[in-house]
């Protein structure tokens, strides 16, 4: 421990940071953490559900991309802002809402979040790595190099990661260029859909959510060492921007491949049986043995939101398990890569259901816990930072007793199943609306959340 110590690796987990530690003045680097890590495969995958799965065109597709990307990514741009004032990590943040113990249970789906999003990640990269070797390495055998490579950028901690995510968008960029170059004629006119049902967009929309609002329990745990002065507005921006920039157009890009390959024989080809991997490797094929090279680049991008994803898994880890606080932060980098591996080989011949079926559900949980952290902040608090007492983050006494918080979420509950539209599940509202589950979690839980909040304040008061 002392020689990785030496060596600049991170071991500091949940403690808060305190404020004469909070030095760093490069802002920006939250901007390309963010970049690195949507400028990659599966952001191209998700953007190709739309056509791929829901039957939509290229024009809605896009639309439900653009608007719902710009509305969903809100929430994780402005906790980004949090981690200058208070130092905290963003599940550790949120005790003073859900309370010690109480916010063990938003811990526990978010870890299995993580775990989804890097499972779904390895399973991508390894299908690339794979397409490119004409299947002479296996599946398997690239899930593992890509989880890997994913784990020692992790295990360093936050000053490598933004060092490595600073960089790793360049040669997806020139990847996603040449690819266009190669095969961009195909693109240009895509071939007429069928009119969209507003059922078909909204579910098609919730997974879109999906994808960018799980980013908001972990959203300040990339921002925590920032100076405590920096306006808020420019990490906001920073955030928003590194957010909506790469995931609206790499999604756009999936939409419109897919929507082209049945009319591209060597695309189609390619994307049998939904592998994205082998499409992109289609499209890369004119160049010879250099798109071989971009296949592999490609291959390799899903590592810039592994790591970072790792990096949060160890942090939510000792949230869950606050004991484990003198643990080093880098040994449940270890432990996650450990389960992620033999889950990537079990589910990888199912890519295309499990990214539907993932992406539907977390966005669910996900919007109701913002919906908690953001009207505590914002009306119990009134938006002041000074109203977190720091000296109790640790204590469970002094901190809410997370009945309220979980309460609110349990009642929302009873909207939000009604409103799911989900393939072993669609819920009597939803078979009307189509899947409004996440805006109904949101709206829901805020709304049950104040009463129940003012009520446990007369027994406990603020901190």
């Amino acid at each position: 421990m002392k020689k990785l110590l030496s060596w600049g690796v991170e071991a500091r987990g949940i403690l808060p940071v305190p404020r004469e530690q909070r030095t760093d003045t490069q802002h920006n680097k939250i901007f390309f953490i963010w970049l690195s890590a949507n400028f990659n495969i599966l952001s191209f995958s998700a953007g190709s559900l739309g056509p791929a799965i829901f039957g939509l065109g290229l024009r809605d597709s896009c639309l439900v991309i653009l608007f719902f990307n710009l509305l969903a990514s809100l929430l994780p741009a402005y906790f980004s802002t949090w981690g200058p004032r208070l130092g905290l990590r963003q599940m550790c943040q949120s005790r003073y809402s859900f309370g010690f113990f109480g916010v063990i249970v938003p811990s526990i789906f978010n870890l299995a979040s993580m775990c989804g999003f890097c499972i779904l990640n390895a399973i991508l990269g390894g299908q690339t790595l794979a397409s490119v070797s004409d299947d002479n390495l296996s599946w398997d055998v690239g899930i593992v190099i890509v989880s890997i490579v994913s784990l020692v950028i992790s295990f360093c901690g936050l000053k490598f990661l933004s060092w490595y995510e600073r960089l790793a968008w360049i040669p997806v960029l020139v990847v996603y260029v040449v690819a266009l170059g190669i095969g961009g004629k195909h693109l240009i006119n895509p071939p007429p859909a069928e009119p969209a049902d507003a059922s078909t967009i909204l579910t098609f929309a919730s997974t879109i959510a999906g994808f960018v609002i799980t980013y908001s329990p972990l959203a300040s745990d990339f921002t925590t060492y920032f100076t405590p002065d920096v306006p808020a507005w420019k990490i906001f921006l920073y955030s928003y921007l590194g957010l909506n920039v790469p995931i609206i157009a790499i999604q756009c890009l999936g939409a419109a491949v897919v929507v082209a390959a049945p009319t591209v024989p060597s695309w189609n080809t390619g994307y049998l049986n939904g592998n994205v991997g082998g499409l992109i490797e289609a499209m890369l094929s004119p160049a010879g043995g250099f798109g071989k090279f971009l296949t592999v680049l490609m291959a390799l991008s899903v590592t810039a939101n592994v790591a970072p994803t790792l990096y949060s898994f160890c942090l939510s880890f000792q949230v869950f398990m606050p004991f484990l606080v003198v643990v080093p932060r880098y040994v449940f980098s270890v432990v996650a890569t450990a389960v992620i591996i033999p889950l990537s080989i079990v589910g990888a011949t199912r890519f295309y259901n499990t990214l539907t079926d993932f992406l539907g559900l977390i966005g669910y949980w996900a919007s109701a816990f913002g919906a908690v952290v953001l009207t505590e902040h914002l009306v119990v608090r009134r938006g002041r930072f000074e109203a977190y007492d720091l000296r109790y983050w640790n204590t469970p006494s002094k901190l809410p007793t997370g009945l309220a918080a979980l309460g609110a979420c349990a009642l929302a509950c009873a909207l939000i199943v009604p409103s799911m539209d989900q393939a072993w599940f669609v819920g009597p509202i939803a078979q009307k609306t189509g899947d409004i589950g996440f805006e109904m979690a949101f709206v829901s839980t805020a709304i049950f959340y104040v009463p129940l909040r003012y009520l446990e304040l007369r027994f406990r008061p603020l901190v």
